[in-house]
C-alpha cells in the first residue's frame, strides 16, 4: 500500500505580515497532482490542519476545497487533529464524511478503533491518535498523573490490544502528534511542555509498521518506521534550512517500510543575514538573497538612523529586522529577551526565586511552579477550545 504522509498545513496562519493563504492553496493543488501522479492509495494527514482552532472563514474554505477534490480521486484520507487545531470543530461531520473516504479521527475515546483499509496483500488498519492533551484525557485512559507519556503509552496499549484481535498478517499504521525524543524542534511550534516534559520516547509506538507523526515542523526520521513529515510551508525563519517536503511511504506485504522525501513547492526562499548595516548593504555575497524573505540581524553599536528602510532598498522582502550588538553576553546592556533566550517558562520563574530571596527553590516548591504552569496552559486550552 502506497501511503502519502503530511503534516501541519496551519491553514489561516500568516509568515509574519505576508498572508500565506496563496501558498496552501499551491500545496493544496500541488499535494492533489501528487496523489495522481505517483498513484497514492491512502493519504494521512498528522494534525494541525488550522493554525487556530477558530480559523479565518478562508481558511476553512480552503479546507473544505481540499476535502472535496481529495474525495473526488476516491483516494481514502485519514486525517487527525493537533494541538492548533479544535478537535470538536474539526470533527463535525465526521460519520457523514467517512462515506466519502475521508476519514476525520478527532476523538480520544476511539484511538482503539482503525480505518480499516485492503489491497492485495490484506488489511491495512490505520490508528488515529489525535493530540492528547494530558490535563483533559487522564481521566479517559486512567492515567494517576497528567503527563504526555503516560496518556500515548495508554492509547498505544489499546492500539496494541485491537491489532493484537485482529488477522495476522494485518498491517498497521499511526497518526499521531506529539513531541518525539529526538526530533528537531523549531520556533514556530506551540509548546506542549507538561510537568517539565514536552518529548515522549519513540518506543511508546513500538509493535506497529508505521508512525506518521505531526507537530515537529522538520520533516525528520526518528527511525526507519517512525518520520515527521513536517510542515509543507515554512512558518518561521528558524525553518530558514529546511527541505519542504512529504513522505511517500510503501508498505509491501510484510509491512516492511521504503519511503521517498518529495518536495513542496516554495513559494519564496528564506534567509538570515547578520552583521552591521554597512556590511550588509555592501557584501556583494549576499546579492544571492535579494528576492528571498529577509530576516536582517545588526550587530551595530549604536542603532543606525532608519535602518529598516535602508535594509529593503537592497532586500525588498525584509520581513524581520533584530538588534543584536555584538557583546559580551554578562553586559549589562545586553539585552532581557537575548539574556532569557533558550530558557523555560520554569528556569526563568525558578531563576527568579532565587534572585530575590536568594536561594534556589527547593523540591517540594519547583513542583508547585510546576503544576502552576500546568494548570495555567490547560486552562489556556479549554479557553481556546471552548471559543
Amino acid at each position: 500500500m502506497r501511503l502519502l504522509h503530511t503534516s501541519d498545513w496551519h491553514l489561516g496562519r500568516a509568515f509574519h505580515r505576508v498572508n500565506m493563504l496563496g501558498a496552501q492553496t499551491e500545496f493544496i493543488g500541488h499535494l492533489v497532482a501528487t496523489v495522481r501522479e505517483k498513484a497514492v492509495d491512502a493519504v494521512v494527514v498528522s494534525g494541525d490542519v488550522y493554525d487556530r482552532a477558530v480559523p479565518p472563514l478562508a481558511a476553512v474554505e480552503l479546507f473544505d476545497d481540499a476535502l472535496h477534490r481529495l474525495a473526488e480521486l476516491g483516494v481514502p484520507t485519514v486525517m487527525i487533529s493537533g494541538n492548533h487545531d479544535s478537535a470538536r470543530r474539526l470533527g463535525v461531520g465526521a460519520g457523514l464524511i467517512d462515506r466519502a473516504g475521508i476519514h476525520l479521527r478527532t476523538d480520544p475515546a476511539a484511538v482503539g478503533t482503525p480505518v480499516v483499509l485492503t489491497d492485495a496483500h490484506g488489511d491495512v488498519a490505520f490508528y488515529g491518535l489525535p493530540y492528547l492533551e494530558p490535563a483533559l484525557v487522564k481521566d479517559e485512559f486512567a492515567v494517576p498523573r497528567a503527563g504526555h507519556e503516560a496518556v500515548l503509552a495508554a492509547a498505544m496499549d489499546r492500539v496494541r490490544a485491537d491489532l493484537a484481535g485482529r488477522a495476522p498478517g494485518t498491517r498497521s499504521v499511526v497518526l499521531a502528534h506529539a513531541f518525539v525524543t529526538g526530533g528537531e524542534a523549531s520556533d514556530s511550534e506551540r509548546d506542549i511542555t507538561v510537568g517539565g516534559v514536552a518529548a515522549v520516547p519513540a518506543g511508546v509506538f513500538d509493535g506497529v509498521d508505521y508512525t506518521a507523526l505531526g507537530h515537529l515542523h522538520g520533516c525528520q526520521r526518528i527511525s526507519e518506521r517512525v518520520r515527521y513529515s513536517g510542515s509543507p510551508l515554512a512558518y518561521s525563519f528558524s525553518e530558514t534550512d529546511h527541505r519542504k517536503s512529504m513522505w511517500l511511504v510503501d508498505l509491501d506485504a510484510e509491512g516492511t517500510v521504503t519511503a521517498e522525501r518529495l518536495d513542496c513547492p516554495v513559494p519564496r526562499p528564506l534567509a538570515r543575514v547578520r552583521g552591521t548595516l554597512e556590511e550588509l548593504l555592501e557584501d556583494p555575497a549576499l546579492s544571492r538573497h535579494e528576492d528571498a524573505w529577509v530576516e536582517a540581524t545588526l550587530t551595530d553599536a549604536v542603532r543606525p538612523a532608519d535602518p529598516m528602510a535602508r535594509i529593503a532598498a537592497r532586500f525588498p522582502h525584509t520581513l524581520s529586522l533584530v538588534f543584536a550588538p555584538d557583546r559580551a553576553p554578562d553586559d549589562p546592556a545586553v539585552s532581557y529577551a537575548r539574556r532569557l533566550a533558550g530558557r523555560s517558562d520554569q528556569q526563568i520563574a525558578e531563576d527568579f526565586v532565587a534572585h530575590v530571596r536568594g536561594a534556589a527553590p527547593d523540591e517540594r516548591e519547583t513542583v508547585v511552579l510546576r503544576d502552576a504552569f500546568d494548570a495555567v496552559r490547560a486552562d489556556d486550552v479549554v479557553r481556546e477550545v471552548a471559543r
